[in-house]
């Protein structure tokens, strides 16, 4: 489990670079050989890796989730032991408050104001929602972000059941225009195998707070068997990926499908039980500990806390194929919270988490940096 430190209250998917297909019509039988022999497009080349990173914004105080303004212009952010949404620009020089998430509490651990999502079509409906931890248990909740103040709050799903660990949090939009939210299993092993709870799942809803049409059990229930997973991301491919705190084994990068049973209790990383769906990759605990998850140029990206490191892990648009992972940056920033594509760019920013117990930092200590791809 990732332990965090206890306050009193207030002390998109990420896009791939996918190659262009070029349809050409091959030498007749009649060609000349200078047509055989002609030169046709080179296969693109392999996608490029993560840069140096640099600060863009400091001062923050356990910055959980990301999200992005629809036209790339500024991120909403969420501080997870004080409620608070921040309001970020590009270049990181505007940062204002917006406001603070009502009706939140932690839980003495983990739990919190968490996950964040801007709606799609933002542009018109001004809509934003919120994963946070109240006193029945966990919400998602919607609110309403004008462009100057954030407004509005009305919870859509209540008692999503909670504990000092295991919350789960991350929220995201899929290209089906649903949300998606990760559970954890609430210190309650057993409820990640009862299709009937919210718990140790990941959920589909509507926007307005209804299962989503065609989920897979007639609930909100989208995949089953998950302990804590915290990264959610979406691929050009459509597919989801997600990232799941082991117990003290192995932790998983899965790709989630509809009505998969990823395995909690009974597997923890690979095992070879019918009707269990295997994870793409496992790392030993120590080297990851994955929270956030992002998609850019033919790579999931996945920020570890206490492995305090980046992943990166090529993935296939052809095939289910995953390839060697590689690890950025080891010990150089602490622990690694969110990472988030940036809108039409070839770059992600990094979100660390010090200012918690397993950090040791004081408040105010973390930070927010811009990586380039490529």
């Amino acid at each position: 489990m990732e332990k965090a430190r206890t306050l009193t209250p207030l002390a998109a998917a990420g896009a791939v670079a996918a190659a262009s297909l070029i349809l050409t019509t091959g030498p007749s039988a009649h060609s000349a050989p200078a047509d055989r022999d002609r030169d046709y497009p080179a296969p693109p080349a392999a996608a490029g890796e993560p840069g140096r990173p640099t600060t863009v914004s400091t001062g923050w105080t356990v910055p959980w989730g990301t999200s992005w303004l629809p036209d790339g212009s500024a991120a909403l952010v969420t501080e997870r032991d004080d409620f608070r949404v921040w309001r970020v620009s590009k270049d990181g020089r505007d940062k204002r408050l917006l406001g603070t998430v009502p009706e939140s509490q932690t839980t003495g651990g983990e739990g919190g104001l968490m996950g964040i999502a801007v709606d799609p079509a933002w542009n018109t409906n001004h809509h934003v929602y919120v994963m946070h931890t109240a006193a029945e248990g966990n919400r998602i909740a919607r609110m309403t972000y004008d462009g100057t103040s954030l407004t509005g709050y009305k919870p859509l799903l209540k008692g999503i059941k909670k504990n000092r660990y295991h919350n789960g949090g991350r929220l995201a939009f899929g290209p089906d225009g649903h949300l998606y939210a990760t559970t954890g299993d609430a210190q309650d092993k057993p409820l990640a195998q009862d299709k009937n709870s919210l718990s140790g799942k990941v959920l589909r809803l509507t926007k307005d707070g209804r299962p989503a049409p065609g989920n897979p059990f007639g609930n909100y229930v989208y995949s089953l068997g998950h302990r804590n997973p915290q990264g959610l991301a979406f691929d050009a491919q459509g597919r989801l990926w997600g990232a799941e705190f082991g117990d003290s084994k192995q932790d998983e990068l899965n790709l989630i499908k509809p009505g998969g049973n990823y395995g909690w209790p009974t597997c923890e990383g690979a095992c070879d039980i019918a009707g269990m769906t295997n994870p793409k990759k496992t790392w030993p605990v120590s080297e990851a500990s994955p929270s956030g998850v992002a998609v850019v140029d033919g790579a999931v990206y996945m920020a570890a806390l206490r492995g305090k490191r980046l992943w990166r892990i090529p993935i296939s648009a052809d095939s289910e194929n995953v390839g060697a992972a590689k690890a950025y940056y080891i010990g150089e920033y602490g622990r690694l919270r969110s990472v988030t594509t940036v809108p039409g760019a070839k770059e992600l920013w990094l979100s660390t988490t010090n200012a918690d117990a397993n950090g040791g930092q004081p408040d105010g200590s973390d930070r927010i940096f811009r990586v380039p791809i490529g």
